[in-house]
């Protein structure tokens, strides 16, 4: 018997969430075994308080599926963690709500990991919601990287540093070594979360994973990136609710990365420089208000910066 478990941390998003059940569903039909092999698949939904009906879509249209209904939203990374303490799956997949698995996706995946036991974790090809590939393998981030990525500074960067960090020299169709993999699909043996644990809680949000196959790699497991493998990710629908939280948990995830594995001047450096950044930004923007340009955007703008600066980006570990 081959056993998947999928664990699915949702929050207000039930539309989605349901496109992203049904796809599963579908896949399920769809998964090559010998003969001789049976296969089981496991649905944990993790629902972190929603008030869109996100819990009653799964009791009423999925009743296979596990529910773990919260009384708040307890964030991504202790979600997952919940869901993989339930799971019962010889393989795990961290899967976002706001994907849609295509219908050969798991097959592929869980076929590719029965030939290389010594792959921990699998990333697949990853599409936006237009059909266009979406990057999401990457190498482990230099210093370089962390006060170019996802900041207004982004544009001006050396296109060495995006290329060696997204693998830009790699066909997106190839099947590949990377360092790691974003989460919004990562499937993992049971054998690596029974030898290093859960994801790191200390990350509420955006750079578990990265944590995640960074730990997994240093206990002697490979991971890998599965171009022929695809889902559909609509992206951060969760997270675009929220958006001065997401630039926190964004930017402090990263620093709290940096501290843990590059040490306390690296930390300090970056921290530095993410801060002028934002302050740079919360300048122009009162600059373009007062000059009446766009008043209700730049006043938008100004209260996500200022939650920013007044948090300071303090990274504990």
């Amino acid at each position: 018997m081959i056993e998947l478990s999928v664990i699915i941390v949702s929050w207000n998003v039930r539309e989605l969430l349901d496109k992203c059940l049904a796809s599963l569903n579908l896949a399920e039909r769809r998964i090559p075994l010998s003969d001789k092999d049976e296969f089981s698949l496991e649905v944990i939904v993790v629902d972190s308080a929603s008030d869109d009906g996100s819990a009653e879509l799964v009791r009423d249209k999925y009743p296979a599926a596990t529910l773990l209904a919260q009384g708040e939203n307890i964030g991504f990374t202790r979600g997952n963690n919940l869901g993989l303490q339930r799971a019962r799956g010889d393989y795990l997949l961290l899967l976002n709500p706001d994907t849609e698995v295509c219908a050969d996706a798991l097959g592929k995946m869980i076929a590719f990991m029965i030939r290389r036991p010594e792959i921990g974790i699998l990333g697949p090809h990853t599409l936006n919601s237009d059909g266009s590939h979406q990057s999401t393998r990457r190498r482990f981030p230099t210093l370089a990287t962390g006060i170019f990525e996802s900041t207004w500074l982004s544009a001006w960067a050396p296109a060495s540093v995006e290329r060696q960090y997204r693998l830009l020299d790699e066909r997106d169709d190839d099947v590949l070594e990377v360092d790691w993999a974003q989460g919004s699909a990562l499937m993992l043996r049971r054998a690596v979360y029974e030898s290093i644990g859960g994801l790191d809680e200390g990350y509420v949000m955006y750079s578990e994973e990265l944590d995640y196959c960074r730990r997994a790699k240093s206990a002697g497991w490979r991971v890998y990136y599965h171009g022929g493998a695809r889902i559909t990710h609509h992206g951060g629908k969760s997270s675009e609710q929220a958006a001065a939280r997401k630039q926190l948990h964004f930017h402090t995830s990263k620093l709290r990365y940096f501290r843990k594995y590059h040490g306390e001047g690296h930390y300090l450096i970056l921290r530095g420089a993410l801060l002028l950044q934002f302050a740079w930004q919360f300048c122009l923007e009162a600059v373009k208000g007062a000059l009446g340009h766009k008043r209700r955007l730049r006043a938008q703008r100004l209260r996500v910066y200022w939650q920013v600066l007044r948090s300071g980006l303090k990274a504990r570990l």
